[in-house]
């Protein structure tokens, strides 16, 4: 059974860091494209960042320069290091994976994490 768990939401304040992470289990993690999708209320789920299994990365513009995606494929977890966060990244983030390399239509990802909250405040 796949499962990816979240951890490492919470609230900070605006300029703070917080460093996300997702652990894979249940099928092999290296093989698969991991990415980070973020929702917040009234919005849709959009891509933050992702990253292929060759470790080529991507990052939304929204948070390029402030974001990094990675991947320790021994420990099978996913991290985004945050930074520089403002109000508007507040959002549940959520991790996915799939077959082949990152896309930007969520409807393509396999599993998804049940979410981790990140609230900044002003």
């Amino acid at each position: 059974q796949v499962q990816l768990v979240e951890s490492g939401g919470g609230l900070v304040q605006a300029g703070g860091s917080l460093r996300l992470s997702c652990a894979a289990s249940g099928r092999y993690f290296g093989i698969y494209a991991m990415t980070w999708f973020r929702q917040a209320p009234g919005m849709e789920r959009e891509l933050v960042a992702g990253i292929n299994s060759g470790l080529s990365t991507f990052h939304s513009d929204s948070v390029k320069g402030r974001f990094t995606i990675s991947r320790d494929n021994a420990k099978n977890t996913l991290f985004l290091q945050m930074s520089s966060l403002k109000p508007v990244d507040t959002a549940v983030y959520y991790c996915a994976d799939k077959h082949g390399v990152v896309v930007k239509n969520r409807d393509a990802y396999d599993y998804w994490g049940q979410g981790t909250q990140v609230s900044v405040a002003s």
